[in-house]
Parts: C-alpha cells; structure tokens; sequence
C-alpha cells in the first residue's frame, strides 16, 4: 500500500478522507510542540532576567573595583604628574576583567571623549549615543552619578553600569553586549528546540502506533465501506476479535442497518434495470427524463404459449420462472439490461451500460445464449419424461400434453438505432422504458422467426455492426420484407455463430443466396431450382411462396406481411 496513501487517507469522488488517526496524531503534534516550544522559551526568558540579574551584580563588583582602582591612580597622578602612565595603567587593569568579544570598560567625559577605552574591539573616535550620555549627566543632578545603562555604540546594543569619577570628571563604565550575551542562551534554546522535535516525534511514533492499534477497526471499517461505495453493494463488516467498545458499537450497528438496507436494494435491482439502480444508488434519487441514443434491442418471446397456458394452467408461471430465472442471467452477463417482461415475451436493451465489447455482438450473444437456455430445459424434461418411462413404461395421455407443453421453444428478433430511452409516468408511479420504430421492429422480426424457422433474426442494422468489430457470426440475407404497419421494405439477416458454420453449410448457404438473387430478380422459375435443392429451413417459406407462381407485374422485391 502507498505509504502516502496510508497517511492522507484515499479519494472518494474527488474527495481525500482523512484517516481519523492521522488527525489525531497530527492534533497532538500540534499541541506538543506548540507547549513545549512555549514552555522552552518561557524558560528561556525567566533564565536570562535571572542571568541578566547575576550580570549587573557581576558589572557592579568590577565597576566598584575600577572605580577604587581609578581613584588609586589618580593619587599616584598628582604625586608625578604623568597622565599617560596613570590611563594605560587604569585600561590594563579593567582589561583584565574583560572575557567576551565585545566587553568593554571605558571612561567617558561630558563632551564624549574617551578619557580610556579597554576592549578586545577597537577605540572608537568617540561615545555616539548622545540619549545615554545625556542620561549619565542627569545622573549627577540627582547626586546619585551612577546607575544602570542601556546604549548603542557603532551598531550594538549595550547594557551596563555606570559611576561618576569626580576625581577624573569622567563616567567609568563597564558594559556587556547584548547580542553577546544572549547568543548563548539562544544556542542553549535551539538545542533544547531540537531535543523537543526528537523527543515528540519518538513520542508521536511510539503514540500513533498505539492510537492506530486501539482505532484498528476504524480504518478496517472505512476500508469496507469504501469497498461496498465502489462495488455499489452494501456487505456485513467483518468485526472478529473486536474489542468491546463503542467503534465496535458503530460497526454492529451498521451491519444491522446494511442488511436491511441491502434486503432493500435487491428487492429494488429486480424490479428495476441494472443502470437505473446503479443511477439511483450514485446520485440518490430517480428522475423523470430520457435522452435519445443508439441502441440494440433484443425481443424474445416463447413459442406455442396459448397451448401452454391452456395446459399448464397457473404452473405455467412455474416454467417462465425456471426459464427467465435463466435467461435473464445470460443477458446480465452479456452487458444487456431487462426492460421489461410480459408474460411470454422479454424486451432486453443493449449499450445502456458501458462494455469493452460492442452492443450489437453482445445481443447476437445473447440471443444464442437464450436459445441454449432453452434447450437446456427441453434437455432436462426430455431427462425426467425417460426416467418415467423407464420406472412406468408410458406417460398418460394427460402426462404427454402436460409435457409437450412444457418443451419450450424461443424465437428471438434483434434490432438497433435511435431510439428514447429513459423513465416515463409520474413521481408516484413510473417505469423504464424503451420507445423507438426499432423498438417494434425487434418484436417483428421475432415474430417472422415462426415463418423462416430459424431461431434469431436481425436487422442490416446488426449486421453491419458486429462485421465491423468481429467475426464470430455469419450473416446469411434471408429476406427483404414489409412488415405490418411498415411502408417501407427491410432486409432481415440470419445470423449463425461462427462455430457451426462448415463446408456443408457454406455450399448450402451459397445456393440459397443464388435463389434469393433470381427471386429478388422476378426470375422465380431460376429460384425455385435453386431453392429446391437447398437443405436450410430457411428455403422451405419460399419453396412455399413461389411454387407454381410468377412474380407479379410489378414486383421490386419487397415481401410484404399481413400478420405480426
């Protein structure tokens, strides 16, 4: 897993869900450093007040032993009257207690002249902060002429203290940098700020692995959840070896409500397509609306269905359901989606929902896949009607009705283009529906599967495009006809999977194409020698339909149909 990953969280429809544990962690990593930093500097400024306090203490010891020092030498003045001696003497001696860079010890007239500078820096033409000076001298005023000062000198900040010399009419002063000295304690600070971030970060280690063990099962939880959003099913959390506590709670509580919420759903999937479930469950509702598209329709319907029902009586809804409850699930499988069932006929729509493979070759796939249904099932009762012959010897005359009317056959018709699709009624009762010419020419051309005896039929539609993308089928023209309620001709194709089509069924497909030629032609003396050869059911409607006959006068080809 991306380690990334795992500390974001994943995106859920453009969204980052944040893992709770890293809010967590990331919270009280927050607080911790924020305290401990403030903690540390808080410190840090109580420790310099004190230290500036030991510091003054310090500057008052040296500047009384400068100042009794000065005095000393000012007696040794008068007695030789040499002032050089007497100030390189007074700059040795404070030097000595000079240890930083930018310590210094001076003596400073009203004018701001150095009567002597001792520092590690060099002496600088003169005192350049007039406020302090000025300050010193108010000093006087007050017969106090000494306190504490705070002064910029050539772009540093001093802090120090100051006594007046009225031997040598002169300030003594003895200063310490400021930068200096609180360089160290803000080196003692960084190091502090860094055993901090070391020390928090073992601790968020050590602490988001335990939150992450107590929360385990809130990131189990949500992985689940995410996994049923994606699969658009809802599913019963795995909660073995939970703890008890209240995340447990929740995730109990869920699977109570998901197994009445998934109860729901798959009542509400078998009573509406696979697409608008899939719509209502993304955008949470179900609008009234459609949209026009290219579509493939495919019409089934059971053969024989009157005999059956007058038979079977309420049992026959036993048999649909043993055939549907089979031939649905092919159609699911091939991408197609049910748009409605009536009684014996099943309408199923493809290219609603996005497969790799093409809508039109999906259908074909399924059609064939609905006949196998079938013949399965006539399979199976031809199975059960020897195993009573075998243990009784004979079916009743009851028994052998009863079983010719359960030995379903299907026809299928397949046709596609522009049709509307959407739902229609009202927000208190509405339907999916599917409305389009291509719509009843699909039920049509079911319907001339019963003529031509031949299991699925199609449009030119079809045709062309599953050619386009496969060659899994062959198409053999079998017509060109007006169905009822039609004004225009349409040719019809008999599709045949690949597999079953050998040089046998080659030699009679090109006969048959060679009667179709001439009776499109009028020439129907030439096709009825080609047609009465021709071994495919297909030919025995126009051995029927020709014999004897000529085209008629104005014949162009078009059959027209007077039933459905």
């Amino acid at each position: 897993m991306d380690p990334l990953k795992s500390i974001l969280g994943p995106k859920v429809n453009g969204t980052r869900v944040v893992p709770i544990v890293t809010k967590i962690v990331t919270l009280f990593s927050i607080f911790l450093l924020v305290s401990n930093f403030a903690s540390n500097y808080i410190n840090l400024t109580m420790n310099r007040g004190e230290l500036t306090k030991l510091a003054n203490r310090l500057l008052v010891k040296d500047l009384a032993e400068l100042y009794g020092f000065a005095s000393n030498q000012y007696e040794i003045y008068r007695f030789n009257n040499n002032l050089t001696d007497a100030v390189d003497t007074m700059r040795e001696n404070a030097a000595k207690n000079l240890t930083g860079e930018s310590s210094t010890a001076f003596a400073i007239r009203e004018d701001g002249s150095f009567l002597f500078w001792a520092s590690k820096k060099p002496i600088p033409e003169k005192f350049d902060d007039d406020q302090s000076l000025t300050t010193m001298k108010e000093s006087r005023t007050k017969q106090k002429a000494e306190g504490r000062i705070y002064f910029n000198h050539e772009g540093s900040s001093y802090f120090g203290m100051f006594k007046y010399s009225d031997k040598w009419d002169a300030y003594l002063v003895r200063a310490e940098s400021i930068e200096e000295f609180e360089r160290d304690t803000w080196k003692i600070f960084y190091q502090i700020s860094g055993i901090i971030v070391i020390m928090t970060l073992l601790c968020l280690f050590v602490g988001a692995f335990l939150v992450r063990r107590i929360l385990r099962f809130v990131n189990h939880m949500t992985q689940s959840i995410m996994k049923m959003q994606a699969d658009m099913k809802l599913k019963i959390i795995d909660l073995g070896n939970a703890p008890h506590d209240d995340v447990t709670y929740l995730g109990a509580s869920f699977n109570s409500l998901s197994s009445t919420i998934d109860n729901l759903l798959s009542i509400f999937r078998r009573f509406v397509t696979q697409d608008i479930a899939q719509r209502a469950y993304t955008e949470r509702e179900v609008r009234l609306e459609g949209t026009t598209k290219q579509l493939t329709i495919l019409f089934s319907d059971i053969k024989g269905f009157t005999f059956m029902t007058e038979t079977l009586g309420n049992d026959i809804i036993d048999v649909l359901n043993l055939h549907y409850q089979r031939a649905i699930k092919k159609i699911h499988d091939e991408g197609g989606i049910v748009g409605s069932i009536i009684g014996d006929a099943l309408l199923a729509v493809f290219g609603t929902i996005e497969t790799e493979q093409n809508k039109s070759l999906c259908s074909l796939k399924a059609a064939y896949l609905i006949q196998d249904v079938a013949a399965e099932l006539r399979k199976e009762i031809a199975g059960k009607r020897e195993e009573i012959v075998r243990r009784r010897g004979a079916l009743t005359e009851s028994e052998e009705k009863v079983y010719r009317a359960v030995l379903l056959e299907v026809g299928v018709g397949v046709d596609g283009g522009e049709v509307f699709y959407g739902n229609i009624g009202s927000y208190e009762r509405m339907t999916n529906t599917v409305i389009g010419d291509n719509v009843n020419s699909s039920s049509r051309l079911e319907g001339l599967t019963r003529i031509y005896k031949v299991p699925v039929i199609c449009s030119e539609y079809v045709r062309d495009e599953v050619e386009n993308c496969s060659s899994s089928f062959k198409f053999l023209e079998i017509d060109l006809v007006q169905v009822k309620g039609k004004t225009l001709g349409k040719r019809i194709y008999w599709p045949i999977r690949s597999e079953f089509v050998d040089d046998s069924f080659e030699a009679e497909a090109v006969l048959f194409e060679k009667g179709l030629s001439a009776y499109y032609a009028g020439d129907w003396p030439t096709a009825r020698e080609h047609f009465k050869t021709v071994k495919l059911p297909v030919a025995d409607v126009f051995r029927e339909r020709i014999a004897g006959e000529n085209a008629p006068d104005n014949w162009n080809g078009i059959w027209a149909m007077t039933t459905k």
